[in-house]
């Protein structure tokens, strides 16, 4: 049976799951999204958003300096217990997170974050762009949103695809990390240097 983008929004926003978990758990359960939510939970999914009003008062500052030496990130990813923080997969994940901040030179960690005045400013700018273009009026409204969320996508962190596996994106690898550890796992705040642009 196929699945509706639609379907598969919603029922991320329920569990937190990746965009592919979603549509292969709405495939099984015939569209059903009660049942899909029940096949995410069982296969440790959905966990991450059950967790998400915990407190992470643990977790990591990682660095990363690409060679040789003229660019480096330093990422602080929390968790709720110095056990989680310990492991090698937390370490993994923060010395990841820390490579992507590096690489793709996100501004902020969410959307969220950004100033509300950043993106009126982007959204009148994509706005003059298609007018100028001769679009129809009655499609700019929607160009306005896709270039939005591309711009979410280039300049947030858990927006952007992630370095080792471009379909999904950061907040997805989140959120199995936190599904896999059994605790809330986020990332706090970052900076990234480059001598370069210094």
């Amino acid at each position: 049976m196929a699945v509706t983008t639609k379907e598969i929004k919603e029922l991320r926003e329920l569990t937190g799951a990746g965009m592919l978990d979603c549509k292969k758990a709405l495939e099984e359960a015939g569209g059903d999204i009660e049942k899909a939510v029940v096949i995410l939970r069982e296969r440790g999914l959905a966990k991450a958003v059950s967790k998400a009003s915990r407190h992470a008062g643990e977790g990591r500052v990682e660095a990363y300096i690409h060679p040789p030496g003229r660019l480096g990130a330093l990422v602080e990813v929390r968790c709720e217990t110095d056990f989680v923080a310990l492991t090698d997969e937390f370490k993994q994940l923060a010395k990841d997170l820390a490579m992507q901040v590096a690489a793709a030179s996100p501004k902020w960690v969410s959307r969220e974050q950004v100033p509300e005045e950043v993106i009126e400013s982007e959204k009148n700018i994509y706005k003059n762009k298609a007018e100028a273009e001769g679009r129809p009026a009655q499609a700019v409204p929607r160009i306005v949103e896709g270039q939005l969320e591309n711009f979410f996508k280039e300049n947030c962190l858990l927006e952007q695809p992630y370095f080792r596996d471009p379909k999904r994106q950061i907040k997805d690898v989140i959120a199995e990390y936190s599904a896999k550890l059994g605790e809330k796992v986020e990332v706090t705040r970052f900076a990234r240097f480059n001598v370069k642009e210094g």
